[in-house]
């Protein structure tokens, strides 16, 4: 499905990305991990083509999509979703229209502005919402909504899109434990019943043990860790982070914490 290439980022003189390279051929949860200023942000937005790429590949079904332009690149982006730590909700318009505007680089301009849904656009955003737990604040204006409702609204914008990848950057770390629990498990979900691969940049060794097939590890740019969330030791993740390690040991998201037993083994 996915098959990231040698890929290489440049901001000036800072390597951002020096030689990532994986692949994927089934839709896994994917959690992407490391200290600060490691690269997985800008990981996912050169693969999602918000950010320009210095080289490399990012290959979808043998597609090199960094070499898409105009309709095909729209077309690219709205087959792989954002979701962002810093939800990017328009706070002024309800919930629905947040969710609707998921399609919008389906719509024509003048009628996304007008707000000139259809009812089918409509009725698929309710669905949406009533499916992760958000259909009674369909009319209200985002910024009513706590964090946490926030980013299950961002999930459903992203759902909207009906897209094949779905990229997460720090999706819960501005979230307490059982708003980030909510929408783990809503990514598991999505992944789990909608065949959908995700790739989510996290925080904590708990959150991608608990939540993720497989992790990636990152440092200074480079992939130094990549295989099953249970080979992931205590040993490497301190490789991985260096100085800021017993921060990312700090407990995460996880299931048993809040009295359930974690996800993957529910799965």
């Amino acid at each position: 499905m996915l098959e990231v290439k040698n890929l290489v980022k440049r901001f000036g003189t800072n390597l951002a990305l020096n030689d990532v390279s994986f692949s994927t051929d089934r839709a896994e949860v994917i959690g992407v991990i490391g200290r600060s200023g490691a690269g997985k942000s800008t990981l996912l937005r050169t693969i999602n083509r918000l950010n320009k790429a210095t080289s490399g590949e990012v290959l979808v079904d043998g597609r090199d999509v960094l070499t898409l332009k105009g309709n095909e690149k729209l077309r690219w982006q709205k087959d792989c979703a954002m979701i962002f730590q810093q939800f990017n909700l328009v706070n002024r318009l309800d919930v629905i229209t947040n969710v609707i505007l998921g399609s919008l680089n389906t719509q024509p301009p003048l009628k996304a502005m007008l707000k000139l849904f259809s009812d089918e656009d409509r009725a698929f955003a309710l669905q949406l919402l009533d499916r992760f737990g958000m259909i009674d604040t369909a009319l209200q204006r985002a910024e009513t909504l706590s964090g946490g409702q926030q980013q299950r609204v961002a999930i459903c914008r992203a759902m909207m899109q009906q897209p094949t990848i779905i990229l997460a950057d720090e999706p819960i770390a501005s979230l307490d434990p059982l708003n980030a629990r909510l929408v783990m498990e809503a990514l598991h979900r999505i992944n789990r019943e909608e065949n959908i691969l995700v790739v989510c940049n996290l925080h904590t060794l708990d959150t991608a043990r608990n939540y993720c097939d497989r992790v990636i590890g990152m440092r200074t740019g480079e992939v130094v860790f990549d295989g099953p969330s249970s080979d992931l030791t205590d040993e490497m993740a301190r490789e991985i982070y260096g100085a800021e390690a017993d921060e990312a040991f700090e407990p995460g998201v996880t299931s048993t914490s809040l009295g359930r037993t974690p996800m993957l083994a529910e799965a």
